[in-house]
């Protein structure tokens, strides 16, 4: 049976989020967890819901995937075209969906959320999403004010733009003091000022994507899209229309003009990954687009002027694959204005508790699952591990843990196999920092540990408390009683 459009009357100054789904239980159950904080609209499909967003303007879009009409993949990325504000949610209860994964890059889905989802989640997802868009709103807001403003407002308005700009930038890449991450970082933000390209080097799942997105955030461009592409998962043959655009009819299945993502990112950063997958063809048109800053969308008879800075990103080697012939040397130095090389999480022991911490929120806040410890035999026996998948693949074991967990506490029992081979074979002594105690009890190693990390943190920070206590996510009677613990009162 399909829902009919439930009128909501207007609540002032609320995000507006839209609810589509074909199914009135479910917008009945989506809406009643949400109604509190947003002003709720609701469609019973995509026809419904383009009507909706003629209308009026949203700021949140929960749809599902499986509609009569359309999928929710195909709606969104047609939302995504013409609404681009919008932040977009897909649901589905298909976890193996090969459509839901796509449409992360192809419709821009900001989180899709699994069926059978808990209130708490929905409300957490839709609140960060609007937030999102919020922040984003913002910075567009001072970019404008700021180039127009002197003297004291344009210092003030600086530095609201700076806060806005932190919510996107550096301080979302977990790491300990001295991590290898530490002058990756840095000439990061350096040149991020500069409209350089810059070529992204590093092993799959080590947050190239999140490096690429904090300098685009910390850049002058930063008010405009951030566009990402991964070139290794679309066919070389519609690449180009992917990227570059197409017109009406320029091949079979062209019915309407399609806008490439080049003329979306105009005035921002496109985020071009895996580049090192695309064949030679692909390359010497995606060279001439470099040079001359201009596009032109496949059967179009001119081209059309783009301002667009480029990242890069591959895991493979690319110097290796110029010398091979498998790269064109001119494209090369073309991207690599910069190269950045993300370092893999195995280089990484020191990061690693707090990155655990970080996930294993994040993580249980997508599934609906309550917040859940992480004890010493868990963190040692995940430090110890090699992660071949790097953060991906720590993300993906933190999620199963949970899953096959009874508790609140992580059971070192949930991880897969590999995790506890690996974790056995690798010497403890391996998984320490350099310069920590290699004998003692377990607990006391792990003391070492957190001892040396909050030492570091407090010496960072000046001494400031209030900063310590929000990066170890701790209260400051917490903080307290671990430095009275450590004896690192007068640090």
């Amino acid at each position: 049976m399909n829902a009919p459009d439930i009128p909501q009357p207007s609540r002032g100054d609320l995000p507006v989020v839209l609810l589509v789904d074909d199914e009135v239980r479910s917008l009945d159950a989506m809406r009643r967890t949400l109604d509190e904080d947003f002003e709720i609209l609701t469609a019973n499909g995509a026809r419904a819901a383009r009507e909706l967003l003629d209308q009026q303007e949203v700021a949140v879009i929960l749809c599902d995937q499986r509609m009569p009409e359309q999928t929710g993949v195909e709606f969104l990325k047609e939302v995504r075209e013409r609404w681009p504000d919008c932040v977009r949610i897909v649901i589905s209860g298909y976890t193996d969906s090969e459509d839901i994964i796509a449409g992360v890059n192809d419709a821009g889905i900001y989180q899709y959320i699994l069926k059978p989802w808990s209130p708490q989640h929905l409300l957490d997802s839709v609140r960060q999403a609007v937030e999102a868009q919020s922040l984003q709103k913002q910075s567009t807001r001072l970019s404008l004010e700021l180039r127009t403003s002197t003297g004291a407002m344009r210092q003030k308005l600086a530095t609201q733009f700076a806060q806005a700009r932190n919510a996107f930038g550096f301080e979302r890449i977990v790491r300990a003091v001295g991590s290898p991450l530490d002058a990756v970082c840095d000439t990061a933000l350096r040149i991020a000022r500069y409209d350089l390209s810059a070529l992204i080097l590093g092993e799959s799942g080590t947050g190239k994507e999140l490096l690429a997105r904090a300098v685009h955030y910390a850049s002058p461009r930063m008010a405009g899209p951030f566009v990402v592409e991964n070139c290794a998962a679309i066919p070389d043959t519609l690449l180009e229309s992917e990227l570059f655009g197409h017109k009406r009819g320029a091949f079979t299945g062209a019915y309407e003009e399609h806008k490439g993502l080049f003329q979306r990112a105009d005035g921002g950063t496109i985020f071009l990954d895996e580049i090192g997958e695309t064949s030679p063809a692909f390359q010497v048109k995606l060279l001439r687009v470099l040079q001359e800053g201009e596009i032109r969308p496949v059967g179009a008879a001119r081209s059309i002027p783009v301002d667009v800075r480029v990242i890069a990103a591959t895991h493979r080697n690319l110097e290796q694959c110029v010398s091979e012939g498998r790269f064109r040397e001119d494209l090369y130095y073309r991207l690599a204005g910069v190269t950045l090389t993300m370092p893999p999480l195995r280089e990484r022991l020191a990061d690693i508790p707090l990155i655990v911490r970080h996930l294993a929120d994040e993580v249980a806040s997508q599934l609906g699952h309550p917040p859940v410890t992480v004890n010493d035999e868990v963190m040692v026996c995940l430090t110890a591990y090699h992660w071949p998948g790097n953060i991906r693949e720590l993300r993906n074991e933190l999620g199963r843990a949970m899953a096959l967990g009874d508790g609140l506490k992580l059971n070192p029992a949930g991880f897969s196999s590999r995790v506890l081979q690996g974790c056995a074979a690798t010497p403890l002594r391996q998984a320490l920092p350099a310069g920590l105690p290699q004998h003692g009890t377990l607990a006391e190693r792990l003391d070492a540990i957190e001892a040396a990390l909050i030492r570091e943190i407090l010496l960072r920070h000046h001494g400031n408390k209030t900063r310590v206590a929000k990066e170890l996510g701790l209260s400051r009677v917490g903080l307290r009683a671990k430095m009275r613990r450590y004896g690192l009162e007068d640090a």
